[in-house]
Order: structure tokens, then C-alpha cells, then sequence
């Protein structure tokens, strides 16, 4: 039986309303018109689905017994509209990475081998911890350890990093030469909970008291200040060249620490078709960008 699902909408409007008039209005359709639609639809149908009286229209048996099916069949009708429109969208994705992190040579490749995706990127800073978790995000790309239990998401090593000290250009390290940690025995290191980043507990210079310690709210460029005015030192991965735009600062290698991990983690369950592409370009992309500059550390 083909059935008009322009003509089941105006049948539940009516059995809302319960009057002709009102879901008229509603419809934006004229009185009459409607009238004739419902019967049309009684027609098909081959019953009676309105009892009509001055004070209105009330279901019949048959009405009520439809009333429910025709409300699923609109719902059904709007699934199978959304499910059509999603299958013929482009697949799309979008990409978060951790501050000083870069991932430009990644998109760029990933876009190429997909010009049809919407490939989108989201800058996240340290306290973002739930963007993947809520679905703002398709894929994160981070530094190790994660920030947020691990869960529930596919993890991906890409590679490893190497790490530097940032200093003032004032600093007596400050010569470009590589530097153990026994040089920064005289300094009270503090992990990021958050990242891999390591800060000194600020500490006088000269006549100059020190400044209080970083607050948790602080941000980046707060807590780059302190190393700035020779007030602190930090431990950054090779990779994060923010530091490096300054003149005032200078990062050497330090030769004893351990190195830290550049991951991309997705959920575990999504079905999202770009995931497998992003990964293989990520591998590759990633890992020989972070190599070369791994290889090619800023100095003094």
C-alpha cells in the first residue's frame, strides 16, 4: 500500500488537537483542504479514523489503534532521511594536538590522500583533558603520559622525543653544549601533571626575591617569564620550539634524561573511516619530522 507520509503527519496533528481548525492553523493548510487530506487517508485506508461533532474531532477505534504506528512511521521516515544524508556526506575528522606540538605536514598529507574528507584541527591547551572523551575531537595527538585514563581509547606510539633545557640567555649553561642533570643538582625540579614538561621551583637572583611558584591556572607564557628573568629553569621535549622564537632564551639537550613519547589516541570503538588513514600518515609523517628535528637542536 502506498501510503502519503504528508498525509499520516496531517492525520497526528488532527488527533493532537483534537479540531480541525487548530491543526489547520498549525498545518498552515486551509480548513477545508485538511478535511478533504484526512479523508483521503480514510479512503486509503478503508476506515473511519475521526469522529466529527461541533466540538471537535475525536479518534475512532481505528484511529487510535493507527496513532501510534503512523507516529513511528514519521520517526522511521526521519531516520532513514538522516542515515541517507550521512552516508552521502564526505567522511570528516577532526584532529586535536597537544600545545607545542605540529602537525602541519600531517593534515597536509592526510587532506591529499583525502580531498573529498573535511579534515578540520582543534589546538587543545593542557587543561582540554576531555575533548576526545566528549567527541569534540576524532583523534588526539599528544605527549606521554596522557592526562586522562587511558580507557576506552586506542593509543598509538609514533615516537619518541628527546628533551632540552630552556634557560635565560644569562644562564652559565647557556654556552649550546649538552647538559646532564648533575649540572641542575642545585635545582628543585617539578613535573607537569598534565605534561611532560619539567619546571624548577623559582628561586632568588640577586637582590631580587623570588617570585611565587606557578600557579595551576598560570599559563605557558606566565611560567616562560620566570625562565625568562632568570628566576627558574625548564625541561622541555626537543620537539616544543616555542621557546626558541624568543632571543632571551636558549635550549641546549640534556644527555641523561629519559625521553618522552609523542602517542595518537582515538576511541577504541570508532567506526570513523579516516582513523586507519590518520594513523599511517601519523607514523610516517610525524616520526620523520620529529626525527629531523630531534637532529637538528636550537643551540646558543
Amino acid at each position: 500500500m502506498d501510503v502519503d507520509l504528508r498525509l499520516v503527519r496531517y492525520f497526528t496533528v488532527v488527533a493532537e488537537y483534537g479540531n480541525f481548525g487548530r491543526a489547520a492553523t498549525k498545518l498552515h493548510v486551509a480548513q477545508p483542504s485538511l478535511s478533504r487530506q484526512i479523508q483521503r487517508l480514510e479512503a486509503q485506508l478503508g476506515v473511519r479514523l475521526f469522529d466529527r461533532s461541533p466540538q471537535g474531532s475525536s479518534l475512532t477505534d481505528a484511529g487510535q489503534a493507527y496513532l501510534p504506528r503512523a507516529r513511528t512511521l514519521l520517526q522511521e521516515a526521519e531516520y532513514a532521511a538522516d542515515a541517507a544524508r550521512a552516508a552521502g556526506r564526505s567522511p570528516g575528522i577532526t584532529v586535536g594536538y597537544a600545545e607545542g606540538l605540529v602537525i602541519t605536514a600531517c593534515v597536509q598529507e592526510l587532506r591529499r590522500r583525502h580531498p573529498d574528507g573535511r579534515v578540520r584541527t582543534r589546538h587543545l591547551d593542557w587543561r582540554d583533558t576531555d575533548a576526545l572523551a566528549e567527541g569534540r575531537l576524532d583523534a588526539l595527538v599528544a605527549y606521554g603520559p596522557l592526562p586522562f585514563p587511558a580507557d576506552g581509547f586506542r593509543v598509538t606510539r609514533l615516537h619518541e622525543e628527546s628533551r632540552v633545557l630552556v634557560m635565560p640567555a644569562s644562564h652559565h649553561l647557556a654556552d649550546g653544549k649538552p647538559v646532564s642533570l648533575r649540572a641542575l643538582s642545585d635545582e628543585e625540579l617539578v613535573a607537569c601533571v598534565s605534561t611532560p614538561v619539567l619546571w624548577s621551583t623559582p628561586r632568588p637572583v640577586g637582590d631580587r626575591p623570588a617570585p611565587p611558584a606557578p600557579a595551576n591556572d598560570d599559563s605557558y607564557e606566565d611560567k616562560l617569564e620566570l625562565v625568562a628573568t632568570g628566576h627558574c629553569v625548564a625541561i622541555f621535549p626537543a620537539g616544543d620550539r616555542r621557546a626558541a622564537a624568543r632571543e632571551d632564551l636558549v635550549m641546549v639537550p640534556v644527555v641523561d634524561i629519559d625521553p618522552c613519547e609523542v602517542v595518537l589516541v582515538t576511541r577504541a570503538d570508532d567506526p570513523n573511516p579516516l582513523l586507519g588513514s590518520l594513523e599511517d600518515v601519523a607514523r610516517t609523517v610525524l616520526g620523520t619530522a620529529s626525527r629531523r628535528e630531534n637532529d637538528e637542536l636550537p643551540v646558543a
